[in-house]
């Protein structure tokens, strides 16, 4: 059990270790200390890294383990502030201005300070993260922030260094508590050093062979020994290889379980040719990994695992 404080957050780097691990996420130390100096300097924490490495993960696995709601903020080319972060009621504030007109209500300011109020309000994900029910503040996910637009990173720099908005006809929007911010980087685009500053950094890498063992034989618990460690050689040799993208560790989990579902003991070529759309995601890596290349990077790995065994 993961030693907490009565906020509920772990109290030492190996409590994160085991809350994570109870949700069945298996966090090196370094990710694990970075994130509990996260939690407790309130601080947000960048995570950048290859797709598919985890880092989405952590946050979906932190808010389960916390018990608290994950909000999401799924970030695309073109997110803007009425998308990500409030937008105002139209239809209603005509409404109510129609309304009033027909009333005869003359007190202009008046009728602009009750259509620009709270009830017309629309809140997005970013106001919603700012809202503390109960006062345990939520897990917010801003995921693949590097899909947006530096446009949009500016606005976010407020946000992530003082944990509040300002809407013009509205005022300011302020946590009464900082909700635990995670922030999510493919690095198809660099981040702007401003909003990196506010942040914690890691780079999540691509697991070593041990740790995505033990991750396989946590994930899958189905898939035998012999599989579990024939896969992990296969995929840790694939990413030595020039791939258009190599394959992450929610790919090996995937290719994991349709072996297992596939009633498979071992790998053979046959096999690796028919389910290699489970880890490879582009036509082109497919092609060059079929046929003559899949079946001598099989041979490597037997003979190594055969090495290793001696």
């Amino acid at each position: 059990m993961a030693e907490s404080s009565e906020s509920g957050l772990p109290q030492t780097i190996d409590a994160v270790i085991d809350l994570l691990a109870e949700e069945d996420y298996l966090a090196g130390r370094p990710l694990a200390t970075v994130l509990f100096l996260a939690l407790r300097m309130k601080r947000p924490l960048f995570l950048e890294g290859e797709a598919g490495v985890g880092k989405t993960e952590v946050a979906k696995v932190l808010a389960k383990a916390l018990d608290r709601p994950l909000i999401r903020l799924q970030c695309y080319e073109g997110l803007d502030v009425a998308s990500a972060v409030y937008e105002w009621n139209y239809p209603a504030q005509m409404l109510e201005i129609r309304m009033a007109e027909a009333s005869g209500l003359s007190d202009r300011s008046r009728l602009e300070s009750d259509i620009f109020s709270e009830r017309y309000l629309i809140r997005r994900p970013v106001l919603q993260a700012l809202d503390a029910e109960g006062g345990r503040a939520p897990v917010f996910l801003i995921d693949e922030l590097d899909r947006t637009d530096e446009a949009f990173e500016a606005f976010l720099l407020e946000v992530l260094s003082d944990f509040q908005v300002t809407i013009p006809e509205f005022g300011t929007v302020k946590a009464a508590e900082p909700p635990i911010v995670i922030v999510t980087s493919n690095r198809t685009r660099e981040v702007h050093d401003a909003l990196k500053r506010r942040c914690l950094y890691h780079w999540v890498d691509y697991p070593a062979a041990a740790e995505e063992l033990a991750i396989i034989r946590r994930k899958v618990p189905g898939c035998n020994e012999q599989l579990s460690r024939q896969i992990v050689a296969y995929v840790q040799k694939l990413r030595t290889i020039d791939l258009f993208k190599n394959p992450g560790i929610a790919e090996t989990i995937d290719w994991a379980t349709a072996l297992t579902e596939l009633d498979r003991l071992a790998l053979d070529p046959e096999t690796i040719a028919d389910t290699l759309g489970t880890l490879l995601k582009y036509q082109e890596d497919i092609a060059r990994i079929q046929g003559s290349e899949g079946e001598k990077l099989l041979s490597e790995v037997k003979a190594d695992l055969l090495a290793a065994a001696v």
